[in-house]
């Protein structure tokens, strides 16, 4: 690749007390400005992190606390760094990490930066591909290029603005310049993903999975649109862990289409169920909090109660939110005349208790009568729990999508044919495949239905 004229590129390298830009320091920066050629200016320097540099660290790097000691602060300096780095092409191995370190840390000194970026992982795996490693010390040993001083900021600097003055002489295809594209996605694809995984996503609804460099799922998620959905993974330089760590982990992506952005939702729970995936974080909310409790009280009363749902505890109902348990039971009084002085509302110290006056005194009614109201509502619960299918479109013009709820649990979901007699509906059940249901998946199910009632087929029972 020829040099280009008014193009700098600046070659950075840093070390830090963790991995991830907001919760850690930077203990030393160098920044080499690059013409395509040479280097034409230095800056390196050790800076005062203001935080204890981990041992593992000071044993990889060999800078310790009593080395940064009176340094200067990463704010004294930034004004310099920001005027180095303006109107620069940022370059780095695995830039993303680097990146994200200094644009954090110039935001936190009120300064506001961005810049177009190059990534020498990147740039080596398209235009040396094939070698077994490419992390910084191994690729310089693989193509016999000089590094010293290693995991220290101005050493790995060195070696990498070698190895970008290697990789701009033997890109004859014009990589890096189409790298350097806006629009590019290798402005923002994870260091280890090679382009084709992420040009190859539809844009229909479905799951995806992001796979580790042994092929294991370390992430699942659902989308209405897989490459627009994926993508927003590799957009904004958020400096949380869980960004700056997985997405050094990221070797490769795989995907389910589904039919229906339902049918992606419900497949997505199924699937980090199963395979429990390091970086989904979010799983306890796939589990109900409340539940609607029966019991007799020594008086021979039967009663309905409100509480927080117990793995141990067989319960009528179960619900995520309080609000919804309150007014199911709230409902049940209503329509069923029940007594309020026998139902409890047993949610101590959570804001719905403060708005229930919970009346005391003698039942209003004999034990016989009550019971047998209670034991009418208890029946209108089960008998609310019916048996039907969603019926959606397919994945395809042919096909239909299907989702199967028998006694009110999700029970299987598929794909069946156009040409399918759906007055027939025994015959769709037992061509589906079977998954385990909880409360949030009937949830969705349940809004599903509420938003769009004309895609249920109901009236199944008579065919089970």
């Amino acid at each position: 690749m020829a040099k280009k004229e008014n193009i700098e590129y600046a070659i950075v390298d840093i070390e830090t007390t963790g991995g991830y830009a907001s919760g850690s320091g930077i203990t030393e920066i160098a920044i080499l400005i690059h013409d395509g050629e040479r280097v034409t200016q230095r800056f390196e320097q050790l800076l005062d992190p203001q935080k204890p540099i981990p041992l593992h660290i000071q044993a990889l790097t060999g800078i310790d606390d009593a080395m940064v000691a009176g340094c200067p602060t990463f704010a004294d300096v930034a004004e310099e760094i920001h005027k180095l780095l303006d109107n620069k092409v940022f370059v780095a191995h695995n830039v993303n990490f680097d990146y994200s370190f200094i644009r954090h840390h110039l935001s936190e000194a009120g300064l506001e930066w961005s810049a177009h970026k190059l990534c020498t992982v990147r740039m080596a795996r398209k235009i040396r591909p094939g070698l077994r490693s490419y992390s910084l010390g191994r690729l310089c040993d693989a193509l016999k290029l000089p590094i010293d001083n290693r995991h220290r900021a101005g050493g790995d600097a060195d070696a990498t603005a070698i190895l970008f003055r290697r990789l701009l002489e033997w890109d004859h295809q014009g990589i890096i310049s189409e790298m350097l594209k806006a629009r590019s996605a290798e402005q923002r694809l994870p260091p280890n993903l090679p382009r084709k995984y992420f040009e190859d996503l539809p844009s229909g609804p479905g799951v995806y999975y992001f796979r580790n460099r042994q092929g294991k799922a370390i992430y699942v998620g659902k989308a209405v649109n897989l490459k627009k959905r994926v993508a927003s993974h590799f957009t904004g330089n958020t400096p949380n862990p869980q960004r700056q760590h997985f997405l050094r982990d990221i070797y490769s992506i795989t995907y389910e289409v589904c039919g229906t952005e339902l049918m992606a939702f419900l497949f997505e729970c199924i699937e980090i169920k199963r395979l429990w995936p390091l970086y989904n974080r979010a799983l306890k909310r796939f589990e109900p909090k409340f539940a609607l409790y029966s019991y007799e009280d020594q008086n021979g009363y039967l009663r309905l109660a409100v509480g927080k749902k117990l793995k141990q505890q067989s319960c009528l109902q179960s619900y995520n939110r309080a609000i919804d348990a309150v007014t199911q039971l709230n409902t049940l009084i209503h329509d069923f005349d029940l007594d309020r002085k026998l139902c409890v509302f047993g949610l101590q110290n959570h804001p719905y208790q403060l708005s229930i006056i919970q009346e005391k005194g003698a039942p209003s009614c004999s034990v016989d009568i009550h019971n047998e109201r209670v034991m009418q509502a208890v029946t209108s619960l089960q008998h609310n729990e019916d048996c039907y299918a969603i019926i959606d479109k397919g994945r395809n013009e042919d096909e239909k999508s299907c989702i199967w709820v028998e006694n009110g649990q999700f029970h299987s979901m598929g794909y069946i044919s156009n040409e399918t007699d759906l007055r027939d509906l025994s015959d769709i059940r037992d061509s589906l495949s079977r998954y385990p249901s909880n409360h949030y998946m009937m949830q969705l199910i349940q809004s599903f239905v509420n938003k769009y009632p004309w895609k249920v087929k109901t009236g199944l029972a008579d065919h089970i």
